[in-house]
């Protein structure tokens, strides 16, 4: 566990700690993570398609006897739900390009469910990972409050680590959950409009 809180993420992302699911396996842990919401000019202002909140949560199982399905002693347990645009939610490789930025951050190819990262790599090792990506679009209708359309993209992952050592997995986990919230990468700042002299 303390491992999880060495991991360098960016400011924007908030980090705490949540109550675990129980029964999954003898011992857990799980933190919940939320990228910070960007400053609105006018607080009353709901927009009709934004492309606002993203948060997720990563569950450490650890049953010292092990799991066959598990394949080792630690699992992680991945869940990120991101409000996207509508041309976003509508484009048909959504899911594809979601899964890509899992499994590129843990330094899995494409189409693997192992990764052996090389000597002094950055990315961790994993192995049986899997998922699932879900894009939805939902409509508001009559007495109900916020915004007429919202398009949400849901990704549900699991991975084996290969050691203790976790804090690389909550990195990887971090620059996913950025990349559903829309954020740039990281060093690269985004330009507002210009505004008239």
């Amino acid at each position: 566990m303390a491992s999880l809180h060495d991991a360098a993420v960016r400011r924007e992302i908030e980090i705490g700690s949540i109550r675990p699911p129980q029964r999954l396996a003898p011992y857990s842990y799980a933190l919940g993570v939320e990228v910070s919401p960007a400053e609105i000019n006018d607080p009353g202002l709901v927009p009709t398609d934004s492309s606002g909140s993203a948060y997720g949560r990563l569950v450490l199982l650890y049953d010292p006897a092990g799991q066959e399905a598990w394949n080792g002693t630690f699992r992680l347990v991945a869940f990120i739900q991101a409000e996207v645009e509508a041309a976003l939610a509508a484009d048909p490789l959504l899911p594809q390009v979601a899964w890509t930025w899992l499994s590129e951050a843990l330094g899995v190819p494409d189409g693997a469910t192992e990764s052996t990262p090389a000597l002094g790599a950055d990315q961790p090792a994993v192995r049986a990972l899997g998922g699932t990506v879900t894009a939805t679009t939902s409509v508001r209708y009559g007495d109900i409050a916020g915004p007429p359309q919202a398009h949400q993209l849901e990704l549900r992952a699991s991975w084996t680590a290969t050691s203790a050592e976790l804090a690389a997995h909550l990195e990887a986990f971090c620059e996913v959950l950025a990349s559903a919230a829309g954020l740039p990468p990281a060093g690269v700042t985004a330009l507002g409009p210009v505004q008239p002299s």
